[in-house]
């Protein structure tokens, strides 16, 4: 199965929370402007829908981002109802972002129980970082994306927006197919990704829709959803993976 790995130094990401109607207007933004995510689908080529489960420890480390807890985030996640998830983690360092990801069958995810003693399969890394670190899984959340992508100084940039926004506890590896609860009251995440200085074109979007980066952490938003964490106000300030500094797109 496919296993990469990829480090982005100066790798951005910033978020902002929109309403439906403002939504709306970016999304027609974009495909006027971006091209479709290749991966994508719908009479624009460029939507799926997207479930994660989220693990966290029995104290809630990663959500209340209590030390190396506060920098890194594991999930399996599944696009659609495909037979394939991705084994995720995502690490983000000063002006470093790197991510693992394997490739792996959705029939294979009863291989992460602690009982199970096989090894020598795509998901051992992953396996062994949850024990490691004393990860389970608590929360599933999914969404409908829409992704268009184009390039800025010969690098990949990428723009999506995710709806529908829903949450259910979890204490398994198993997905299931109920959305669960509305996680962000009818609003809608747009995330810009880009290397190094913002690209004109995200600059052109910010300015036209006067928008503001806000912090969007979607497990966040899934717990705080289904009633089994409550965010501090600390926790309502930007992180390095919520959102940006908002300097970074100043206009």
């Amino acid at each position: 199965m496919a296993d990469t790995r990829e480090v982005r130094a100066f790798a951005t990401e910033i978020k902002f929370v929109l309403d439906a109607a403002v939504a709306a207007d970016v999304r027609r933004w974009a495909r006027k402007h971006l091209e479709p995510d290749p991966h994508g689908a719908g009479d624009a080529r460029d939507e799926y829908l997207t479930t994660s489960v989220y693990f966290d420890t029995e104290r809630l480390d990663v959500f209340h981002r209590r030390g190396s807890f506060g920098r890194s985030k594991y999930r399996i996640r599944r696009y659609g109802r495909d037979p394939v998830v991705f084994l995720e983690r995502k690490l983000r360092e000063p002006a470093v972002l790197a991510k693992r990801r394997t490739m792996a069958p959705l029939a294979a995810l009863h291989r992460l129980t602690p009982i199970d003693p096989r090894t020598s399969w795509s998901g051992d890394w992953f396996h062994a970082r949850l024990v490691a670190r004393r990860l389970m899984p608590v929360c599933q959340v999914s969404y409908r994306r829409t992704a268009r992508i184009g390039t800025a100084a010969g690098s990949l940039i990428r723009l999506t927006i995710d709806d529908a926004l829903a949450a259910q506890p979890s204490s398994s590896t198993h997905f299931r197919d109920e959305p669960g609860v509305p996680a962000i009251d009818g609003r809608q995440i747009l995330e810009l990704k880009f290397r190094y200085g913002t690209p004109a074109i995200f600059k052109r979007l910010v300015e036209e829709f006067a928008l503001t980066p806000e912090p969007a952490s979607k497990y966040r938003l899934g717990m705080a959803a289904t009633g089994q964490a409550r965010p501090a106000d600390e926790q309502l300030r930007p992180s390095a993976d919520d959102a940006a500094d908002s300097d970074a797109v100043h206009v």
